[in-house]
């Protein structure tokens, strides 16, 4: 039995079968955060208006590096997920939504390379 309607099985929209995958995904990033965020703003808002030699210091520390890289890293891709989503339900046509798809993936690998660079560069 399929639940698809005859013009969606003439063109071919269905299910994309990534829907769960997707959607726990967004689930594991978002609960990851929670104790990332709070092991990330502790040494941040302790050395937050210090001088640039004490920040430097902080983020030498390869515990502190570490936790800063995972918390960007996992920002970008819950963005990534969460962007795409709205991405995929909001938007008109298809072309429209592809350029918007591709660029949501290479804004949030960009800024999340930076990030994670930076913080790699203070460390080492």
């Amino acid at each position: 039995m399929s639940y698809l309607t005859d013009r969606k099985r003439v063109t071919g929209l269905g299910s994309a079968k990534d829907g769960t995958g997707h959607f726990i995904s967004q689930r594991v990033t978002a609960i990851a955060l929670v104790p990332l965020t709070l092991l990330f703003v502790l040494p941040f808002g302790y050395n937050l208006g210090g001088g640039y030699d004490r920040v430097i210091e902080a983020y030498a520390h390869p515990v502190n590096a570490i936790v800063a890289i995972l918390f960007i890293f996992t920002v970008f891709t819950h963005l990534r997920l969460g962007l795409q989503v709205v991405i995929e339900d909001y938007v008109r046509g298809h072309g429209r939504r592809t350029a918007l798809l591709v660029a949501n993936t290479l804004f949030c690998w960009l800024f999340g390379l930076t990030g994670v660079f930076a913080i790699a560069k203070i460390a080492l």
